[in-house]
């Protein structure tokens, strides 16, 4: 058998990298600037335009653009913000976090929030949406804005997983008021450890959530409002940059590599949204390749025996985690998320998988069920 087909290879990453990051950080730590400056401007400059965006604020985590973007807007306490139970945890927390209660509505084929189904969760305390653009698929965002708009609330986009990506020719996280990433190492743009950021048009939520993650400062000596410190370090900054610069070849391979499993895997056996990106002029960025598959954990072991790893997002939906009983749900309240919990597997789609690897993982995957 051939090598072990690894699901994530950092390690690949940085073999490919070294040399040109350990010059931009050495440079770095010799210019004795660590916290802000020059290069953390530099970033935010080059992640706004590459968004088509005003302005982008770099923070400390994911998690912490969700909190402040939700602060920034003045959501907190009795408050609640609608979003779907199938994500990482990080988006609901961040709504707990604000004081809020996450109110959760179920999700469609392609995972992403049904609007029919937010539409249902809407009330007089909802004080946002937060669709989440699951696996860099955007999810509907014309109906969801529509929603928005029409009962007078800001739409909250969880880009974590979206960089890139693109629907009718816009990126994610420039649809709704603000738009949040996560740079976390297992992202398609990743840092060497935890980073995340904001992009907004609205100067002034862009200056909030700035003065939020520098302890609510507005200059050295003058309190804006309470805050706390996630500032992006300088040697992140720099790895983000360069990191950017090459995107584009990032993501083109792991279209590359998500074009031929649509090509070859049988969808009598697997099944996953249709990849038909002329139709709706979606472009997504495969952060993960999510399909749905019938005995899905014997298959994952079946797949595993044979040196090739596969990871589930998310085993467990947010409502039925142990914390979410206090908000009063029980299983059986989003049987599409549910549904999907049971038979979502994802298969590697970095872009360092070799054609003979994909030809591996589709060849396992057929093998298993013609058994």
């Amino acid at each position: 058998m051939s090598g072990r087909i690894r699901y994530v290879d950092l390690a690949a990453q940085y073999a490919e990298e070294r040399a040109a990051l350990e010059s931009r950080i050495g440079a770095c730590l010799s210019e004795g600037q660590w916290v802000g400056g020059a290069l953390v401007a530099e970033l935010e400059r080059s992640l706004a335009a590459r968004c088509g965006a005003r302005f982008a604020v770099t923070l400390g985590s994911g998690t912490d653009a969700l909190i402040f973007a939700l602060q920034a807007l003045g959501i907190g306490a009795g408050d609640e913000v609608v979003t779907a139970p199938n994500s990482f945890v990080a988006t609901a927390a961040a709504i707990v976090a604000v004081g809020a209660r996450p109110v959760f509505a179920d999700v469609g084929p392609d995972r992403n929030l049904d609007p029919a189904a937010v539409a249902s969760k809407l009330t007089p305390r909802t004080r946002a949406i937060l669709p989440v653009h699951l696996g860099g698929r955007i999810a509907a965002m014309p109906e969801l804005l529509a929603l928005a708009a029409e009962h007078g609330i800001p739409l909250v986009e969880d880009a974590a997983q979206a960089f890139g990506s693109t629907l009718g020719r816009r990126y994610a996280g420039t649809f709704g008021r603000v738009g949040c990433f996560s740079a976390h190492p297992l992202k398609n743009l990743n840092a060497c450890g935890d980073a995340g950021f904001v992009v907004t048009d609205d100067e002034e939520l862009a200056t909030a959530i700035r003065q939020l993650g520098n302890n609510g400062l507005r200059d050295r000596d003058t309190l804006a409002r309470w805050g706390r410190v996630s500032r992006l370090d300088v040697v992140q900054a720099a790895i983000l940059q360069f990191r950017l610069e090459r995107l584009d070849a990032i993501l083109a391979a792991r279209r590359r590599n998500a074009a031929f499993y649509d090509a070859h895997l049988d969808r009598r056996h697997v099944a996953w949204p249709a990849f038909e990106p002329d139709v709706d002029r979606r472009v997504d960025t495969y952060h993960t390749f999510i399909v749905e598959v019938d005995r899905r954990d014997a298959l994952r072991a079946w797949l595993l025996d044979r040196g090739i790893e596969t990871n589930i997002h998310y085993p467990v939906p947010i409502h039925l985690q142990p914390p979410a009983a206090a908000l009063g749900y029980r299983r059986g309240d989003f049987p599409v998320v549910e549904a999907q919990a049971a038979r979502i597997l994802s298969l590697p789609v970095h872009p360092y998988l070799t054609p003979d690897d994909l030809a591996r993982v589709v060849d396992g995957i057929h093998a298993f069920y013609e058994r």
